[in-house]
């Protein structure tokens, strides 16, 4: 997906609070700010918000030396996440359809979204999105390329969010790769944090190599390139992955909530509509 001239807003919002997170000095948010503002003057409406998000907040840690600003905000995140696991399995069982059930807890999940939500209710979220219609709904699709796979390659969005993927994935009931970024950038999934949640204990955790709030393939690993070419299963959660995979040529599933009008409107939906959506399918 493109870049388009109402996310410029947002990157400096998103900037100014990632700063106010790692540093409370005024001069070097200040300084952020003023090269934020220069870099984007030389930044193609081409390239992805991904790409575009991985410059800034590179930038944010250059000025304020902070390298984590979230890490205890994404530790917090999931201990909640791990509060509910208990009674949210329990809710599966319930269920009439555990899958659809669970696909559901792990969109839930996506309003974990530090880039785009200042506060959020997760307990709040489980009710509605247990209650609301699928704007798009591939799930019939899904189910058929479930049965006709082998392995999963599962790439992940949020600390926190992690939760609610591992409890999709014991209802996936196959071996599954689990895909987090290579280094801490906003309050996207990292091995440490993927660990907390759980994630060990149900898939194989792999680095897509990236350090960018999505997936920016030219800034992946090879082994990672390779696995997303050469798979016929492929979870995708949340935004900024379905922002720099949207238009690749491989089979995906793509769970999330549209937070973003511009996101909304690319897919066809409005703004707070859950999406079960597959390319190439």
């Amino acid at each position: 997906m493109r870049t388009y001239l109402d996310c410029i807003p947002c990157f400096f919002g998103q900037a100014l609070r990632a700063a106010r997170i790692a540093t409370n000095d005024e001069k070097q948010i200040k300084r952020l700010l003023d090269e934020v503002g220069m870099m984007l003057q030389e930044i193609s409406l081409e390239s992805t918000p991904p790409e575009i998000g991985r410059l800034i907040y590179g930038k944010v840690r250059e000025i304020t030396g902070n390298p984590d600003p979230y890490r205890e905000i994404k530790r917090e995140s999931t201990e909640k996440g791990l509060a509910l696991y208990d009674s949210l399995r329990e809710k599966i069982k319930r269920s009439g359809d555990g899958l659809l059930t669970a696909i559901r807890i792990s969109i839930a999940g996506n309003v974990i979204d530090l880039g785009v939500n200042r506060e959020f209710d997760i307990e709040q979220e489980m009710e509605e999105v247990a209650q609301k219609e699928f704007a798009i709904c591939d799930y019939e699709a899904f189910k058929s390329c479930l049965d006709k796979t082998e392995e999963i390659l599962f790439i992940g969005d949020n600390a926190g969010e992690s939760v609610f993927d591992r409890i999709l994935i014991e209802q996936l009931k196959k071996p599954v790769i689990y895909v987090v970024r290579e280094t801490p950038v906003i309050n996207d999934v990292t091995h440490e944090d993927a660990i907390q949640a759980g994630l060990d204990q149900v898939a194989t955790i792999l680095s897509s190599g990236t350090n960018a709030p999505g997936t920016v393939l030219e800034t992946c690993s090879a082994e990672f390139i390779e696995l997303l070419n050469s798979s016929e299963f492929v979870i995708s959660k949340g935004q900024g992955n379905y922002e720099g995979l949207s238009n690749e040529k491989v089979r995906i599933f793509f769970l999330l909530k549209a937070k973003c009008p511009i996101i909304a409107n690319d897919i066809g939906v409005t703004v707070d509509d859950i999406i079960l959506k597959g390319i190439n399918i």
